[in-house]
């Protein structure tokens, strides 16, 4: 049975992509919108894995609506979910039984209420799964420490391909360094490079 996995190379998806394996023909696929070539870390990621890994192109309007919301916010939470919610879609319309996200149950975005994941399942004829979504943050960690070689550091300084890294770069075309500092907070972000 084949799934996509949004996939940013970091630890979550990466441990969803570890526990699907099992049940599901997973293939990593990172979206992005063509800013940056940060994509080229989750591959690097997924190849570490092992996994097979695709990319999609989301449609650059939604990513300057999302800015546009960010920095209207002074914060990313509604822009960064605006961003998954259309990766969603866009993965839906692979041909594939099943849609997947490294969410946790304590991740304050992006989160995926019941609503919309059942919607998503109606409208597109797949299932929607959140391998995660019953664990939090500390299971995660101990889960990872135990399966996974993972690079952890500042957000603005580990390599990876989520959808920050290309709103960062979108952010500080229209207003330079200042304007990323004044919508993200100083938070750490992972890549992994392989497993433990």
């Amino acid at each position: 049975m084949e799934l996509a996995l949004l996939y940013s190379g970091g630890k979550d998806s990466s441990l969803a992509a570890l526990i699907l394996d099992r049940f599901y023909d997973v293939t990593l696929v990172t979206a992005h919108f063509g800013v940056t070539e940060e994509f080229e870390n989750a591959r690097n990621a997924a190849d570490a894995l092992g996994f097979p890994f695709d990319t999609v192109e989301l449609d650059r309007e939604v990513a300057e609506e999302a800015v546009d919301r960010m920095i209207e916010d002074g914060y990313p939470r509604n822009g960064i979910q605006r961003v998954h919610e259309h990766a969603l879609e866009v993965v839906a319309d692979r041909d594939v039984i099943a849609v997947a996200d490294g969410t946790r149950r304590d991740d304050r975005v992006p989160t995926v209420s019941r609503a919309t994941a059942q919607s998503l399942e109606d409208r597109h004829g797949i299932d929607y799964l959140s391998p995660l979504a019953g664990f939090g943050r500390g299971a995660v960690d101990r889960l990872v420490e135990q399966e996974l070689d993972v690079e952890t550091g500042p957000s603005e300084e580990i390599a990876r391909a989520d959808y920050e890294g290309e709103l960062r770069a979108i952010i500080r075309e229209r207003g330079g360094d200042e304007a990323v500092e004044a919508v993200f907070p100083d938070h750490d972000q992972t890549i992994v490079r392989g497993l433990a």
